[in-house]
């Protein structure tokens, strides 16, 4: 059966950028519609039917097709309605028998070049050409198949998650123009000319191509060409339920099409304020961990770390997790336990866990990952700004005239970000990256020069002083700005401070490792510009001075101006998708939820009052902390929910030296991981399409998480939390995680607005919600702070102590790639693993020479407190000096060799500067000999069974 497109899905071209309005008449009807809109969308945002091929809302205008040809009185022909742009008083038809004979003919052109295997398709009821030629009327094709066709084109299997099938190209360009338009890769092309014009991949298949699989060109395509692999095998969804991603920070908005219990296809939601119905390889694609093998169905105990694990029911692993818990507490005291809470789970479940920590426990022992990666934010941004989050929204870049970009890699980190910034930098806006990389957004097509500042790591503040130097010494500070929203005293504390010829690039240049000339051209760059933005990610925050570096950002924003408005602000891009509200949830040892601080007595009265506990009124543990402890012989118990400490914390050794101290160490998780090795306890997780929630990705939005399919363990991770809490005598009586943020918002200032009908009814939320902002707050700090003016921080440079000797030459500095994800638990279960299938070692070619390194050769690389083997990858994107690994695999062991240096206000660990030996090897490390061989055990009535670690 044919179900005709529906026009209110895709309106054919994009919306007008202005609100002034004409009057046009569309078959008789009088319409007032936006100046600048195509007849195309006025005609479809009225109901007006006008057929369509190469047209979609997503992208510019084309008019390749000519299906949507209509007439215009006054005008000569039939123009395309995509292409003509409305005009006062302009009377249209799209309706006449010369245009439908016209449409019929063109539409008859396109079906003698097309299989006619509609009802065995896989695209049949989603095919917007079947739709097409029924809506004009097609009945036959008059011209025959015999003569030359593309029917028997070879279709191209090898990407794996889409097929493309040229014998049903209708060579539209959409594909074409959404990677060029929406992601700006470049990846796809139109080639020949006439009868002989075909889409190529400029390769020999589109996974050998520069294709970054973001899947654009697949939603884009109008017929089967472009097909994901369950469509193409004929598998169709029977219900759609909407969600949000939980891979980034971006917090890209999802259709999740489902057959039964099982997930068929994300599709991003166009009407998502965070990604606009883009997406990446990893959101689009990389979801069939939710029913791998590996998943743990069934919680497991055992009394030692040596003993092969039990399968048990919920209730046996509960009261076993409970009973070791107290035993602990027992011997050893009220603060001998702790909790670590997960940046991959919801707000609620997050808050969950500290409130168990804190009313449960009995202390305030709870930290987060969130710490690990971006606690400079929160301190830096709250010293200076008084709010600890990004300022702004993800499309204000497109107001941006000079975006700099410190420490992050967006194309690969967050995508859908980096492809709107690519965006931006096509219209024309200027670049400056900092980084000691050469990262792939340099490399954007189209755009302006853009500037590469390759500073040396660990050398972040050093720059961010000497840009401030330049901008104070040369007089190129925003005045105005300064005097009505800046402190004075603090800034004139500071101004004297960074006039000091010491932090003059000159002076600065060789701490960093780029020339003098070249810092005061960037400092004059941003500064001069009408609206600079400053986008950072954890190149700046994972150092020793990650909080110094974050308010050094703030104090060259404030002195020039550049806060309060679009197109500017301060932007930590947050890694995993909900960083941002596991801190806004209270999972440091020092803050309530909201940030409010637990010394603060009319603070606790109010949670005391809400939870019915007598609360600790002293901080507790960071991770660093309980791990000393442990060692120390004083932390004994922990609970760990959704991360994998063993392989993504620093000096490896270190953490399992701690873990194997631990009485009692409960994990919650999807998979077994590095730290269930010395797990007593494991609790399954839920993944993300197994729950109800809230996520809150980088630009302070709160988006509504839904679930999809059933647990399959049983349970999702906030009901996994309130049944030990309640084993543990502490009840908690949530029926669901609406009731949860029902309490969140009682008791979090910034939340106080929030509830999930507002959710529901706007789609998303940009905290703070309250009183004074009922509907959210895009962009912040317009006509004031939180702390009433702005304050300049002093930030001296202390240059890091981890330093290049004889012994260990080279900096080694870590980040991530495309197609794999934080410690890659769930990547590395999907076919993203085709593009990413061990973590290496990028070496410049001097340094290779000089050590007779050659591509591909496996490489020792020691540091001073472990050593690991990782193969050589000769790359000149790094600098001489400084070599570069990824941390997706656990046989890399990256973190074997990290050091336990950390950000001297957060303990944030730094680890982008590690000094290192590089020299070529023949075999693994002895640690990685260990871990490869290393096998959890299940032991269940008549057998033992291995149950997978996911390692290679």
């Amino acid at each position: 059966m044919i179900n005709f497109f529906d026009p209110n899905i895709d309106l054919g071209t994009p919306s007008a950028t202005t609100e002034k309005t004409v009057t046009v008449v569309i078959d008789g009807q009088p319409l007032e519609v936006a100046d600048g809109s195509s007849v195309m969308r006025a005609a479809l945002e009225n109901a007006i039917y006008i057929p369509k091929l190469c047209a979609t809302d997503s992208l510019e205008a084309y008019g390749s097709c000519r299906i949507c040809a209509v007439e215009i009185e006054g005008a000569r022909g039939t123009p395309a309605a995509c292409t003509t742009p409305v005009r006062e008083g302009m009377v249209v038809h799209t309706q006449s028998e010369k245009l439908q004979k016209l449409r019929r003919n063109i539409m008859e052109l396109y079906i003698s070049d097309h299989p006619l295997d509609c009802l065995s398709c896989s695209a049949n009821g989603e095919c917007e050409l079947q739709d097409t030629a029924a809506a004009v009327g097609l009945r036959e094709v008059r011209y025959g198949f015999e003569g030359e066709n593309h029917l028997s084109l070879e279709k191209d299997q090898s990407n794996p998650y889409f097929d493309f099938e040229p014998s049903k190209c209708i060579v539209c360009s959409r594909c074409v123009r959404a990677c060029e338009e929406t992601q700006g890769t470049f990846a796809l092309t139109l080639e020949g000319r006439g009868f002989d014009s075909q889409i190529s991949a400029a390769a020999d298949n589109i996974l050998a191509s520069d294709c970054v699989s973001c899947g654009a060109c697949v939603q884009a395509c109008p017929t089967a060409s472009l097909m994901e692999k369950p469509y193409a095998e004929g598998r169709n969804a029977t219900r759609t339920v909407k969600t949000t991603c939980a891979y980034c920070g971006v917090g890209c908005g999802f259709e999740v099409d489902l057959q039964g219990e099982q997930p068929l296809r994300m599709r991003p939601d166009k009407n998502s304020q965070s990604n606009h119905g883009h997406a990446c390889v990893k959101g689009r694609f990389a979801f069939a961990y939710v029913n791998h093998p590996d998943r743990i169905r069934s919680p497991l105990i055992r009394d030692s770390i040596d003993e092969a694990w039990r399968e048990v029911s919920w209730e046996e692993a509960i009261q076993f997790a409970a009973g070791k818990l107290k035993a602990v507490q027992k011997k050893y005291g009220r603060h001998s336990i702790g909790a670590i809470t997960s940046s991959r789970c919801t707000n609620e479940e997050t808050y969950l866990v500290q409130k168990l920590v804190r009313a449960a426990f009995g202390n305030n022992n709870t930290d987060t990952c969130a710490r690990v990666c971006h606690s400079p934010t929160g301190y830096g941004l709250k010293a200076t700004l008084g709010e600890s989050a990004g300022t702004q929204t993800f499309d204000s870049v497109l107001a941006s005239d000079l975006i700099l970009v410190i420490g992050a890699n967006p194309t690969d980190a967050h995508p859908v970000f980096g492809s709107l910034l690519r965006k931006r930098l096509r219209q024309g806006a200027e670049l400056i990256v900092a980084d000691p990389r050469r990262i792939d957004l340099l490399n954007t097509v189209h755009s302006k020069a853009p500037q590469h500042l390759p500073l040396l790591p660990g050398s972040n503040v050093a720059l961010i002083n000497a840009m401030a130097h330049t901008v104070i010494t040369e007089g190129l500070e925003d005045q105005h700005f300064i005097a009505e929203r800046c402190h004075s005293d603090s800034y004139q504390q500071w101004r004297a401070f960074i006039a000091d010829s010491r932090h003059a690039p000159e002076n600065m240049a060789h701490y960093i490792g780029v020339d003098a000339d070249e810092i005061r051209l960037a400092a004059r760059r941003y500064a001069t510009a009408k609206n600079a933005a400053i986008y950072y990610g954890l190149g700046v925050t994972e150092h020793s001075q990650g909080s110094s570096m974050v308010m050094g950002i703030a104090n060259l924003a404030l002195a020039t101006g550049n806060i309060g408005r679009e197109g500017v602000g301060i932007n930590p891009l947050r890694g995993q998708n909900n960083v941002q509200g596991s801190c806004d949830m209270g999972s440091f040892p020092h803050e309530y939820p909201g940030y409010q601080h637990v010394s603060d007595k009319a603070v606790q009265e109010k949670f005391e009052a809400a939870w019915g506990r007598a609360l600790d009124p002293e901080p507790g543990f960071r991770i660093p902390n309980m791990f000393d402890a442990a060692i120390a012989g004083q932390f004994k118990g922990l609970y760990c929910q959704g991360e994998d400490i063993a392989q993504s914390d620093p000096n490896t050794q270190h953490v399992e030296a701690a873990l194997r101290e631990l009485d009692c160490l409960i994990v919650q998780d999807i998979f077994l991981n590095e730290t269930s090795r010395f797990a007593h306890v494991v609790l399954p997780g839920s993944s993300f399409l197994e729950k109800d929630g809230t996520f809150t990705n980088a630009e302070r939005r709160i988006n509504r998480v839904r679930k999809a399919i059933e647990p399959l363990a049983g349970k999702a991770d906030w009901q996994t939390t309130m049944a030990l809490s309640e084993a543990l005598g502490y009840p908690m009586t949530y029926s669901h995680p609406r009731e949860i943020m029902d309490e969140i918002a009682s008791l979090t200032p910034s939340f106080a607005g929030v509830d999930y009908e507002l959710l529901d009814e706007k789609g998303s939320i940009q905290w703070p919600c309250n009183e004074q902002n009922p509907e959210g707050m895009a962009i912040m700090h317009r006509d004031s702070f939180p702390i009433g003016q702005a304050r300049f921080a002093i930030t001296e440079f202390i240059p890091t102590e981890e330093k290049v000797n004889r012994r260990f030459p080279l900096l080694l500095t870590t980040g991530r790639v495309l197609s794999q994800y934080n410690v890659g638990a769930q990547t590395r279960r999907t076919p993203n693993q085709t593009w990413h299938t061990e973590d290496v070692l990028e070496i410049h070619p001097f340094d290779a020479e000089q050590r007779g390194i050659h591509h591909g050769d496996r490489l020792m690389i020691k540091s001073r407190v472990g050593e690991t083997s990782l193969l050589a990858h000769i790359s000149e994107r790094m600098q001489a000096g400084v070599v570069y690994t990824t941390f997706h695999h656990p046989l890399s062991g990256a973190n074997v060799v990290t050091t336990e240096n950390s950000d001297w206000a957060t303990n944030c660990p730094e680890y982008k500067v590690t000094a290192v030996q590089v020299e070529k090897c023949m075999n693994e490390t002895q640690w990685q000999s260990d871990l490869r061989n290393a096998r959890q055990i299940s032991v269940q009535p008549n057998e033992q069974i291995e149950i997978p670690n996911g390692r290679d």
